[in-house]
């Protein structure tokens, strides 16, 4: 039997030497490049970023300050109002009345009360007065006021009917335009 001497043998390449492959170096050299420029982009980035933050933060801390200055100051004017208010209050004579006791008052009135007084606030007069005056006089302020009050109930009631026409002619439009 024979034996062939011609076997194959599996080939490791050795490896070359530094030099000797330009394909490899420049290869090498390309991807070194990119690597600097990558880490270089990288580098620029995280300052950009850190000066962005930078930026909020005192922009932040502005806005905070302003907002707590303008807080002050409206905690100071509510103060010295306070304060200027108690001062008036401790200097009114008692019998003086309050904003809710005037309006009790008023709203406790009939509506002919109101009127009458509004009527004698226009005249420039006030019930005291009047009770002061003279009988004569009293009776004249007295036609006067009923001569007003009627001209106010027939104006309301013109303006009443000339409302109740202006919504029944609105009524008519409403219809002749829904019947088109």
């Amino acid at each position: 039997m024979l034996v062939s001497a011609n076997t194959q043998t599996l080939r490791t390449p050795l490896p070359k030497k530094p030099g000797e492959d330009p394909t490899a170096e420049a290869a090498a050299g390309l991807q070194g490049a990119m690597l600097q420029t990558l880490q270089n982009n990288v580098q620029a980035q995280t300052a950009q970023a850190t000066q962005v933050k930078d930026s909020a933060t005192q922009l932040a801390t502005q806005q905070v300050s302003e907002a707590t200055r303008i807080s002050d100051n409206v905690d100071e004017a509510f103060a010295k109002t306070r304060v200027g208010l108690q001062a008036v209050s401790e200097k009114l004579p008692a019998d003086v009345q309050t904003a809710t006791d005037a309006f009790k008052e008023y709203m406790s009135k009939t509506p002919e009360q109101r009127l009458r007084d509004s009527i004698l606030e226009e005249m420039g007069l006030t019930e005291e007065e009047v009770k002061a005056m003279p009988p004569e006089k009293q009776q004249a302020v007295a036609k006067e006021i009923a001569e007003r009050m009627e001209d106010k109930i027939k104006l309301a009631q013109t303006e009443k009917e000339n409302t109740d026409s202006e919504k029944g002619s609105s009524e008519v439009v409403d219809k002749f335009l829904a019947s088109l």
